[in-house]
């Protein structure tokens, strides 16, 4: 007999929306929560924009050990965690928690810790030996990424499976795919699963302004990101995380638990060509988009909406409208794109779950985020791609996808949920 698993209970932390409600009503609106930097000086960098969260972790009911200890992506994973349990109104303590998971991505970890005790130990990056003495007693954490599913686990005291999925900009994606896998194999009835990082750090804006790759339009950061334009010129770093409650669906039923929608298909496929670079034909994304409809036994017509990666960068942008078109044939062209990076930046390794918490949404509410920002037609981007704002329509089948550096391609689709 088949498992399937069904999304009972969401949460998020975004720029714009620090909480699921925040976060759809920025999106609906078509808001950009895109400003310049207020983290640190951003003056000498080519790329000064961010979409930073405005999140107080004590407010989102963290502890202040688990605030001391943890780097900022943990404590969105843990805030965005306690709100999806919440929603799905699951008791923990009625449920057999050797069978409930964690699987939690990210793309860069701890990196803004890492980067403050770097300059605490070096003096500045003065002293070419550095002091231990002026080393957290919780660097370790810092160190290895997989703190966040360590802390989601404890927290929960769930003893599943527990693991981070570090793919890049697809970790998101990977990771709730990743979690719905786990209940097809029967290694799990239950798994808190999403993602979350927080990479808008000094060190983490450098290595983007050096490959050029985040957009320079400093002078207006409120429409910088600017998916599927002709004008687009990079992404804008953002943060933030999500995370969806996956549950097997008898599961889901004997506790009388709503089900939002049904995680129908997920795949995934590697270039193997470029560590920054797209093939323009899109055949990978194509190809994990294909994957991911047969898995769900749908028909490419059945498509009503697809969340693209959208990051914004003219190759990206590109690529994946000929991998639509590849996978989907002339419904491409019929279809509604968007990509909310327009509005929340690009969150590297927490986006695709973001993105995933917003298909859910589109399902629930029947609404489709547009892209903002979106003016000028770019001929090679001839799609429906929802410019500047929502649109009132049913979503039956949502289809994200993701895109990320290292050749990863990754589609997950989502479908109303009918027994």
């Amino acid at each position: 007999m088949t498992r399937r698993t069904v999304v009972t209970g969401v949460g998020v932390v975004a720029p714009g929306g620090v909480n699921r409600r925040a976060f759809w009503e920025l999106l609906t609106a078509g808001r950009t929560a895109t400003r310049r930097i207020t983290f640190f000086d951003p003056t000498d960098f080519r790329s000064q924009i961010a979409a930073e969260c405005d999140f107080d972790p004590i407010k989102a009911g963290l502890t202040s050990q688990e605030v001391y200890r943890n780097d900022r992506f943990t404590q969105f994973a843990l805030a965005a965690a306690d709100e999806a349990l919440a929603e799905s109104g699951l008791d923990l303590d009625a449920t057999d928690r050797d069978a409930v998971a964690v699987s939690i991505g990210s793309a860069v970890g701890a990196t803004t810790r890492l980067e403050d005790e770097y300059v605490n130990v070096s003096n500045h990056g003065r002293d070419w030996q550095v002091d231990e003495r002026y080393a957290s007693r919780f660097l370790y954490q810092a160190l290895v990424p997989s703190s966040a599913a360590t802390e989601v686990a404890c927290r929960y005291r769930t003893h599943g499976p527990a693991a981070v999925i570090s793919t890049g900009c697809t970790s998101g994606l990977d990771s709730i795919g990743y979690g719905h896998q786990l209940i097809e194999d029967g290694d799990a009835d239950v798994v808190i699963a999403g993602a979350a990082d927080a990479p808008i750090s000094p060190i983490s804006m450098a290595c983007f302004d050096a490959i050029r790759a985040t957009s320079a339009r400093n002078d207006d950061p409120e429409h910088a990101s600017r998916p599927f334009d002709a004008t687009r010129d990079g992404f804008v770093m953002g943060e933030g995380a999500a995370v969806l409650i996956l549950e097997e669906v008898e599961h889901a039923r004997r506790r009388g638990a709503e089900i939002f929608c049904e995680v129908a298909g997920f795949a995934n496929r590697s270039n193997a060509f470029h560590m920054t670079g797209l093939r323009p034909d899109g055949l990978e994304m194509a190809e994990a988009i294909t994957d991911a409809l047969g898995q769900a036994r749908l028909d490419p017509t059945a498509v009503s909406y697809i969340n693209a990666h959208g990051s914004g960068t003219k190759q990206n942008d590109r690529h994946e409208t000929a991998a639509f078109k590849r996978s989907l044939g002339q419904h491409a062209y019929d279809v509604p794109v968007s990509s909310i990076k327009s509005m929340v930046g690009h969150s590297l390794g927490a986006i695709g779950a973001i993105e995933l918490a917003a298909c859910v949404l589109a399902i629930r509410y029947g609404v489709i985020p547009p892209t903002a920002n979106l003016e000028n037609r770019d001929p090679e981007c001839d799609l429906d791609y929802v410019p500047k704002n929502a649109r009132e329509q049913r979503v039956d089948v949502a289809l994200s996808v993701g895109s990320g550096f290292g050749g990863f391609q990754s589609a997950a689709v989502l479908r109303r949920w009918s027994a």
